[in-house]
């Protein structure tokens, strides 16, 4: 990657753009939410890096990589859907629509249409950012990002050339290792109940959302808003999932305060509702959430890709199921105020993969190895048999072919950009902390 040299100066008035054009409206509603956001984001550089993907986005256009003809991208490979804020922490577990715990990828929230490439340099600049944070050598932090690298390269191939569905299982508790079968095992002793008890309680014979612990009681008039706009939500689900129509009876509705790091400043909303029997513990737990603009969306310029999506909400759930094999079964969008939304459940068995513990680069290595099948495997779900027009290509195919044009220079290639980039976040995290705690950052 070319990294333009720019003093400290200068790089924190082009970070402040940046963030100006990513975050200002969102801010300028609700500072406070930034303030938290930008406190988690001060603690390292790994999660600074974790809250700017429009700042990654942006330096791939100033470095010349945002060439969507760039080494292995093609009329396709440069159009395939890709995560978009792929790192190292956003992979953990979720229970599929056929009932079984799988460890993948997660959090669907920038996915979009561009270089598969751009997904592959986001994980191996958060691998190098993960090795500095552990004291992991250069060479070793080389050999991550390699083994990543051939990794995907392993899986693409194969899943190209037909593989079939038990030489390229998912990772379940019966096939994942180590830390993902850890997780697997975590997500495994959650329950429902676990997770009801935590944000509801029963008053008279009924369950409704507890006060406290960041939930906002609704006026009236936003709760009616809500309803109507859960009411087209219906809509948008699946018949599959629309197996007892009981289960989608309202019994609470509350806003939400403190979610994500991403999501700072945009509303949400949970909806408790009925489930799948009359059982107290059953019930089910939604939640209703504006979808943000991806950064990738803001340096891709097709306009088919951008007028196939309603808005963000649709966006965001049509790239999770082209994206996701067997995704939840409650995903949908609906429209809240004008804008889009996401709605999908509260998941009792979400486990986030944990890197406090992973120290060992052996077994670092063996989770980075996994990391790069996950990838390969969701690259290849979101293709011409996902149900979708944007892509009617085999993405597997596509991107196995821009590969094996130069087998060689692919590891190289993510390996260069890893260090490159690792240590321009490095630098960018101190200079937004200095910016942050003197005042800089207008509107705070």
């Amino acid at each position: 990657m070319s990294v333009p040299q720019l003093n400290d100066e200068h790089r924190g008035e082009e970070i402040l753009a940046v963030f100006d054009t990513a975050f200002g409206r969102l801010l300028a509603a609700d500072p406070a939410a930034f303030r938290v956001k930008f406190r988690k984001m001060a603690a390292s550089a790994f999660a600074f890096y974790r809250g700017t993907a429009c700042l990654f986005y942006h330096d791939l256009d100033a470095g010349g990589e945002g060439d969507l003809r760039g080494p292995y991208l093609d009329e396709r490979t440069s159009r395939v859907w890709i995560h978009g804020d792929l790192h190292a922490e956003n992979f953990g577990t979720y229970m599929d629509a056929n009932g079984r715990l799988i460890f993948n990828v997660n959090d669907f929230d920038e996915a979009y249409v561009g270089p598969f490439t751009w997904d592959l340099k986001r994980l191996a600049a958060s691998v190098a950012l993960i090795g500095y944070a552990k004291a992991l050598s250069d060479e070793q932090i080389s050999e991550l990002v390699g083994v990543y690298a051939a990794a995907y390269r392993e899986r693409i191939h194969a899943l190209a050339t037909g593989a079939k569905d038990d030489e390229v299982p998912p990772f379940t508790l019966d096939t994942a290792q180590g830390p993902l079968l850890d997780a697997l095992r975590d997500a495994r002793s959650l329950t429902r109940f676990g997770l009801l008890d935590s944000m509801t309680e029963i008053r008279d014979f009924e369950r409704r959302f507890a006060p406290g612990g960041g939930s906002v009681e609704l006026d009236a008039a936003t709760r009616y808003k809500v309803l109507a706009a859960f009411d087209g939500y219906l809509e948008t689900l699946p018949e599959s999932s629309l197996t007892r129509p009981d289960s989608y009876r309202v019994k609470d509705v509350v806003g939400r305060r403190g979610i994500g790091i991403g999501s700072a400043g945009l509303p949400s909303y949970n909806i408790l509702l009925e489930g799948n029997s009359d059982a107290l513990e059953n019930d089910v737990v939604i939640y209703i959430k504006q979808a943000q603009v991806p950064a990738v969306s803001r340096h891709i310029t097709d306009r088919a890709i951008r007028d196939y999506f309603q808005h963000e909400g649709h966006r965001t759930v049509i790239s999770q199921r082209a994206l996701q094999a067997h995704a939840d079964p409650w995903l949908g969008w609906t429209e809240l105020d004008g804008a889009g939304q996401l709605v999908a459940e509260v998941s009792p068995y979400a486990v986030d993969l944990d890197w406090g513990e992973i120290d060992d680069p052996e077994e670092i290595a063996a989770v980075v190895a996994d990391l790069g099948r996950a990838t390969a495997t969701m690259h290849a779900a979101a293709d011409d048999q996902s149900g979708e027009s944007l892509v009617p290509f085999s993405t597997e195919r596509a991107i196995d072919a821009a590969i094996a044009a130069d087998e060689s220079g692919f590891g190289d290639l993510l390996v260069d950009f890893a260090h490159d980039y690792g240590a321009r976040a490095r630098g960018d995290h101190q200079i937004f902390v200095d910016l942050f705690r003197n005042g800089r950052i207008p509107g705070l």
